[in-house]
């Protein structure tokens, strides 16, 4: 027992651990030791049995007297790992405090855009992602948001946005896996990665939480929010969110903004061939206006196609050779120029596509 009262003090295990060790491990084991506020023997996480069994070793081999160096031996447990296995634990360690780290991350986002979701449904947003991304990083000068309430959006408007926008925005909860499968053949016959299949409730999200690079985390994280946005808001606060905050031009958010800046009025008060151009000018807000849209092959086929859809006349006497215009190309990813994204659309529309936005 007095070997082991003795040799369990941190200061007398170093000493007995520099008889029987080769000079260059006790020195990597005394660095370690070293470095450890609590003075605790922490290289082999030396618990109470083991400095027992250390204590045993010495007493067993020395008869409690000083050995020359190299004539004890140590029980397997308290054996130094060879280098390798050194090397792989570490590398191991490293692995999991990274996993860590990022699972950490992730439930630090799912956490704070959840409680910020949670609000949104009774309180509009002062500023989203977006708006902080474009004035930090562009130095471009806002423009104070308009929310305005679903129930004042007129109806073809709305339908209008989800007809270019997401056809099944009612139907899917926050994913559209036809549209990715869609996106996918455009962009293999285009031979370039321009479209995402992003439905309006992930526009939605990119909006509000994150800036709009093209990558892979960004693409995940905006798939995580829009299944948040689902679980927690309605869809008419969904549609209304993005129409309150959607980017309509350069440091323009918001459709009743942006109806106010080209025409000096509010969205109620807007005829529907300037709700169309307006609309269709979500292709490529910052480079286009609805008077310049014409410049620009997708987005004259979006507004084309939203003029000859939703004429009052053509509605009021249908014809029965008439057949629907086919759908324009839907809206490229974030960091995509509209003019880069020329593949036109062909396929018609779905029978069952939405005429309203709203059941």
């Amino acid at each position: 027992m007095e070997h082991v009262n003795v040799i369990a003090d941190a200061d007398r295990i170093m000493v007995a651990w520099r008889r029987i060790m080769p000079p260059q491990q006790y020195r990597t084991g005394a660095r370690a030791y070293a470095r450890r506020s609590d003075r605790s023997f922490g290289w082999f996480a030396m618990e109470s049995k083991q400095a027992a069994a250390l204590a045993t070793a010495l007493s067993a081999d020395s008869g409690g007297c000083e050995a020359p160096a190299g004539a004890l031996s140590l029980p397997s447990e308290l054996r130094p790992f060879p280098a390798a296995a050194r090397r792989r634990r570490t590398v191991a360690d490293v692995a999991k405090l990274l996993l860590a780290c990022v699972a950490a991350l992730q439930l630090c986002y799912l956490l704070a855009t959840a409680i910020l979701i949670a609000a949104y449904r009774y309180v509009d947003p002062p500023v989203t992602v977006l708006m902080a991304y474009r004035k930090w990083s562009y130095g471009w000068r806002i423009q104070p948001p308009r929310p305005v309430s679903f129930r004042k959006v007129p109806r073809y408007i709305r339908s209008m946005l989800i007809s270019v926008e997401d056809g099944k925005f009612y139907e899917h909860h926050g994913i559209d896996f036809e549209a990715f499968q869609r996106a996918q053949e455009i962009d293999k016959r285009v031979g370039k990665p321009l479209y995402g299949g992003s439905t309006l409730t992930m526009q939605v999200a990119r909006t509000l939480f994150l800036v709009p690079v093209k990558s892979y985390l960004r693409k995940y994280l905006e798939i995580l929010t829009a299944l948040e946005l689902e679980a927690l808001l309605p869809k008419d606060r969904i549609l209304e969110l993005y129409f309150g905050y959607a980017e309509w031009g350069k440091g323009i958010f918001g459709m009743e903004s942006a109806a106010r800046k080209w025409y000096g009025r509010g969205i109620s008060a807007l005829s529907r061939d300037e709700s169309a151009r307006l609309v269709a000018l979500l292709s490529s807000p910052i480079k286009y206006g609805p008077e310049t849209l014409q410049r620009n092959g997708i987005l004259r086929e979006r507004y084309e196609y939203l003029s000859e859809r939703f004429d009052p006349q053509a509605q009021a006497v249908p014809s029965a050779d008439a057949q629907p215009p086919p759908l324009p190309p839907p809206t490229p990813e974030p960091g995509v120029e509209a003019e880069t994204a020329t593949e036109p659309s062909a396929e018609p529309p779905k029978a069952d596509a939405p005429q309203a936005a709203s059941p």
